[in-house]
């Protein structure tokens, strides 16, 4: 989107044209005042080899939209809907163009900018700046719009509170059994350092075991870092799911200004190990990754590249707190 060096008046549009509040950098809204920018990355992506596209609704909930204004359900029901039409007709538009490729699309439910386990308030480790109904009910409202849409899976991403994460699941649940439907669920969680836990303490087993009842297709984790930093937590992650595992990492990680110095072939092979090693079933991008990194990472090498294998094989009883506890094994 920032190579499109949008203005004010891009995010606006004709239906925000009055709006009381500054909505540059609401780039959710891009896809009902500029659905042409979001349907052109889409393609870039599909065309660079992306099997799996996510719609442009990371801030999609009326938490997240209420920094600008737009939290009437309304709005955000349509902000969801319309990014997952357009998506969906890109991945149409791709599959006609080239007979026998599968794409998908996945509804993006990003972690709202507030935290359930973290207080906003350092004088009041108690206080906390939103209730878990609240969440589950955002989430709840996000789901119904990129269903409408037409979304083929929903994934929960960039998790740095498992608590968040389980207000998300809880809201999935409802929306399948309200809906009498049920679709693909991936979950994608963040660490926010070399520490390998999540910003609420967790490790990443320990995030695993305590999202792993919602029995997901696949569990992985996204942002903060860059594959080689990322590799060794998702190696621990591999060796404990009982699903599919993926990974987008950043490319690299950022520099002064922001930004991500790292080039496409360069964080191809920073990903080779990945697949060598079959820890992953599905690789991808996150920060800093333009089409030419996915077209870096799908092309060549990656087509030879065995999958991970399930581990439907054990049993385990998990005691979970910020780091996970293994009570007990046995092999069936």
């Amino acid at each position: 989107i920032q190579r499109f060096k949008l203005q004010g008046e891009d995010f606006r549009g004709e239906r925000y044209a009055n709006h009381s509040h500054e909505l540059k950098g609401n780039n959710d809204i891009l896809v009902i005042t500029r659905p042409d920018v979001i349907e052109d990355i889409h393609m870039q992506y599909l065309n660079g080899g992306a099997d799996i596209i996510e719609t442009n609704t990371f801030n999609g909930t009326t938490i997240s939209q209420a920094d600008y204004e737009l939290q009437d359900p309304d709005e955000v029901f349509l902000i969801n809907k319309s990014a997952a039409e357009l998506a969906k007709k890109a991945t149409a538009a791709y599959m006609a163009a080239h007979p026998g490729e599968l794409k998908f699309v996945a509804g993006a439910v990003g972690p709202t900018n507030k935290t359930l386990s973290v207080s906003p308030s350092v004088e009041n480790p108690a206080m906390r700046g939103i209730t878990y109904d609240e969440v589950v009910d955002a989430y709840y409202g996000q789901l119904q719009g990129l269903y409408a849409g037409g979304v083929d899976l929903f994934l929960v991403e960039t998790i740095f509170d498992t608590l968040n994460a389980k207000a998300a699941v809880y809201a999935l649940e409802k929306f399948f059994a309200d809906m009498g439907v049920r679709i693909p669920v991936f979950i994608s969680g963040t660490i926010v350092d070399n520490s390998g836990r999540t910003l609420s303490g967790q490790t990443n087993e320990a995030f695993w075991n305590s999202i792993s009842h919602a029995k997901p297709m696949a569990v992985g984790l996204n942002c903060a870092l860059g594959a080689t930093d990322m590799k060794k937590y998702i190696a621990n992650l591999s060796a404990c799911a009982d699903c599919f595992v993926f990974c987008y990492p950043n490319a690299g990680l950022p520099n002064a200004m922001g930004g991500y110095d790292q080039k496409g072939p360069e964080m191809a092979e920073e990903i080779r190990p990945f697949c060598e090693e079959n820890l992953v079933n599905a690789i991808g991008g996150c920060c800093g990754s333009t089409p030419d990194h996915i077209a870096a990472v799908a092309g060549g090498w990656t087509a030879g590249c065995g999958l991970r294998q399930h581990l439907w094989w054990q049993v385990h009883f998990w005691l979970v707190f910020w780091s996970e506890f293994e009570c007990g094994i046995c092999a069936l």
